[in-house]
Order: structure tokens, then C-alpha cells, then sequence
């Protein structure tokens, strides 16, 4: 269940100085504060950590400045297919709110078994520490990327090679002039973001809404080498 990876995730950041307190409560998302799927308050006991599913892939960085994580999860099940980020907040070692995107047939260029295919050939390893970007410069650049919809006179630090997984569609050749610069809507407003910051694998997960405040339930994902764009993951919920 998506329930026992996330449990996972707790307890890894749970040997962490800043999330140690609560190492021992037995079930943290047991009274958890708030929890939300696709941007609507729900309950755990019947969202989609409640239902049995076979994971094929699973990757969590951890955010220990801001007490946080992000885990991606696909499920390549040819019945259930799902490709999930959910975002996890701390207070005082306990986790206060979950935000979970659930995307599936029916949204945005879905398709999990690519997913699982391109993210499979990525590497999101854990950098050396000599050449780790700032939180500062990670957040930067996933900003930059997302302003760009709204003002295309913004400068985007784009790497060479980057590739863009969206949905199932993956803009990489496995060249190294591969190019994330490959064009993006306009007039679009990226709004209230949402960040999980993690310096040793470069990475930062911003939820948020794509087209204004009330816009779809999104979150891009970003893979920041040496300042420049790498990767770019993202999940859009289309349906109603």
C-alpha cells in the first residue's frame, strides 16, 4: 500500500535529529493534521493510501531544513495504473499534512508504463557534496521554469543534456543535446507553490495550480545539476 512507503519515508527521516522526537509513536499518520488528495480535504482510511496496490516504482528525497518529503510512486497495473507524488510535512517530529496527486487514465498525457520506463533510465543518485547547489539556487531554478509560462522573458538555467517526462511524453533522446527548452503554454499563471527541497540529490518538488488559483492540482519536479535543469517530472490532474 501507498500507506507502507510513506511509513517508510517517515521513518527514514524519523533518524533525523529534527524528526526524532516522534520516532517511537507507533502510526504518524495516525491523527494526521490534515490530509488532502488532488487539492480536496480527504480521509486516509479511504483515499488511495487505503487500497492495495502493486507499487513498481518508488523514489523519496527528504527535505530536513523545512521537516518535509516527496515520494513518486508508479503502478504500472494495466487495471489501476497510477503515477502519485505526495508531499509530507512535520511539526515537531510528527507529520502534520499530507498532499497527495493522484493521476490516472483520463489525465494529462497519462500513461503510466512510460513513466515507469523513462524515469526507470534517469539518474537522480545523491551528488557529491563539493558540488551540491544551494537550496537557494535549486528553488531558483524550478521557479525560473514555471515563470516562464507566465513571462517569457524569464531566463531559465537550462542544462545540457535535460530531458521532460510529462505524463507519459519524455522530450530526451538520449543525446547530449537533448533539450528541455522545447516550448511551454503562455499566459498561465504556476501559482500558489508548494516546495520539498533536497540539496544531496539536487531536487525540488513544487505542488501548485496550473492556470491560477483555481487552476489543476499539478506538481513539477526538478532535477538541478550545477545550477542548470536536468530532469523535469510532472503531474497534472485533468479529471473532474
Amino acid at each position: 500500500m501507498l500507506h507502507s512507503v510513506l511509513l517508510a519515508v517517515w521513518l527514514s527521516l524519523s533518524t533525523t535529529a529534527l524528526a526524532a522526537p516522534a520516532a517511537s509513536n507507533g502510526k504518524p499518520l495516525t491523527g494526521t493534521i490534515e490530509y488532502v488528495e488532488n487539492d480536496k480535504t480527504a480521509v486516509i482510511a479511504s483515499g488511495i493510501q487505503s487500497q492495495a496496490l502493486k507499487i513498481d516504482h518508488n523514489r523519496s528525497y527528504y527535505d530536513t531544513t523545512a521537516c518535509a518529503t516527496y515520494t513518486e510512486v508508479i503502478v504500472a497495473d494495466t487495471k489501476k495504473p497510477y503515477v502519485i507524488g505526495t508531499q509530507m510535512h512535520l511539526t515537531d517530529g510528527k507529520i502534520s499534512n499530507v498532499r497527495t496527486l493522484v493521476t490516472t487514465t483520463g489525465d494529462w498525457l497519462f500513461n503510466a508504463t512510460g513513466t515507469l520506463y523513462y524515469t526507470s533510465r534517469e539518474d537522480w543518485g545523491v551528488i557529491p557534496v563539493e558540488s551540491r547547489d544551494t537550496r537557494a539556487v535549486i528553488q531558483a531554478a524550478g521557479d525560473a521554469y514555471l515563470n516562464l509560462f507566465l513571462d517569457k522573458k524569464t531566463v531559465v538555467p537550462w542544462g545540457a543534456p535535460c530531458a521532460r517526462l510529462e505524463g507519459g511524453s519524455y522530450t530526451g533522446k538520449g543525446q547530449p543535446t537533448d533539450s528541455c527548452n522545447v516550448g511551454v503554454p503562455s499566459g498561465l499563471d504556476l501559482t500558489n507553490r508548494r516546495y520539498v527541497i533536497d540539496e544531496t540529490v539536487g531536487s525540488v518538488d513544487i505542488f501548485l495550480n496550473f492556470g491560477g488559483k483555481t487552476g489543476l492540482p499539478d506538481s513539477h519536479e526538478f532535477r538541478i545539476e550545477k545550477g542548470k535543469i536536468r530532469f523535469v517530472h510532472t503531474i497534472t490532474v485533468q479529471r473532474k
